[in-house]
């Protein structure tokens, strides 16, 4: 097999956790990474990123709903402080 170096930047917390599992699995960093990396995904993996994308497509809906209705809000505040700016110029002059 050909090999080709790949250096990843990463915390030392991190990188400790991968040396720990390595020496665990009684591997090298790099083949614990290449495993892990190559594996296929299982039935629930593949459910679980289902959902996780249907949640942030879901979230995106709820944010953009979420400034509609915030601009929406701020216009009708608006229209009230216009409203109550003519008013007390009205009776100013009366």
């Amino acid at each position: 097999m050909k090999t080709a170096r790949v250096q990843v930047l990463t915390t030392p917390a991190f990188r400790d956790w991968l040396r720990r599992e390595a020496k665990k699995a009684g591997v090298s960093v790099g083949e614990l990474v290449r495993t892990r990396c190559e594996r296929r995904s299982s039935e629930e993996e593949q459910a679980v990123a289902e959902l996780a994308a249907q949640l942030r497509k879901g979230v995106r809906r709820a944010q953009a709903s979420l400034r509609s209705g915030l601009a929406e809000a701020a216009a009708v505040l608006e229209e009230m402080r216009a409203e109550r700016h003519r008013r007390s110029k009205t009776a100013v002059r009366a």
